[in-house]
């Protein structure tokens, strides 16, 4: 989700429309009517172009949770430039237009546009957090208490993150690269102390969604929902 020029939410993942669209800039160089005469299917797909001439656009927020009243949504904030506090508020306001509070949870790669959030809108642990938390049980065994433990609480990360590990020196410091991944310590600890959900991001292959399986997640994110009916 980003915001347009005139502040509404709409849909988009790139950070450029030039990634996907026949148009270019930033989506918030451009008001959400723009925005809505935009082929998002330009340069989507294989060089058959599929979707090219479609009126595939991008979608306000609101219309797509008019058209799928009874969808339950993962919001992506992926917005680069928009001041997180008026993020929340158009956020909330398209939320509270369509009913939808108690069919939505909000993500965000940024701890920043999590914080700002107002305290109605479901989210999800940032993502500072449960890599932290993930580390810590990953490189040392240590089950660190989550910093709310009161409710329901809901994690988001990869199945495997690669990461660079520091480690302070006398003389200086030294940089090694290391993964952590999910696995059955990692799941116990989380759901030992609060009421925890867990969704992993890019399982892209039959192995990862199996061993999701196996872990007990709760849902997996995946590039590509066509592909994923195979391993099922």
């Amino acid at each position: 989700m980003q915001l347009s020029r005139d502040g509404v939410p709409v849909l988009y993942r790139s950070s450029d429309l030039s990634a996907l669209t026949n148009s270019e800039g930033k989506v918030s160089s451009l008001t959400a009517a723009e925005l809505a005469k935009v082929d998002a299917g330009w340069k989507w797909g294989d060089d058959s172009h599929p979707w090219r001439g479609k009126q595939a656009t991008i979608p306000t927020l609101q219309s797509v949770l008019q058209q799928w009243p009874h969808t339950f949504f993962y919001i992506d904030i992926k917005s680069p430039d928009a001041d997180p506090t008026v993020m929340g508020q158009r956020l909330l306001e398209v939320l509270k237009t369509t009913d939808s509070l108690d069919r939505v949870r909000v993500y965000s790669t940024e701890d920043r546009y999590i914080a700002a959030l107002p305290p109605a809108i479901p989210r999800f642990v940032t993502r500072s957090e449960t890599r932290t938390r993930l580390a810590n049980i990953s490189l040392s065994h240590q089950c660190q208490p989550a910093s709310q433990r009161d409710g329901e609480q809901w994690y988001g990360l990869e199945l495997k993150r690669k990461v660079e590990v520091v480690e302070k020196f006398t003389l200086g410091e030294g940089i090694s690269p290391a993964t952590l991944t999910w696995d059955k310590e990692a799941m116990d600890c989380f759901r030992s102390q609060d009421k925890a959900h867990i969704i992993f991001f890019g399982i892209n292959s039959a192995e990862d969604y199996r061993t999701a399986i196996e872990l007990g997640a709760d849902g997996v994110m995946v590039d590509s929902p066509a592909q994923a009916k195979s391993w099922q």
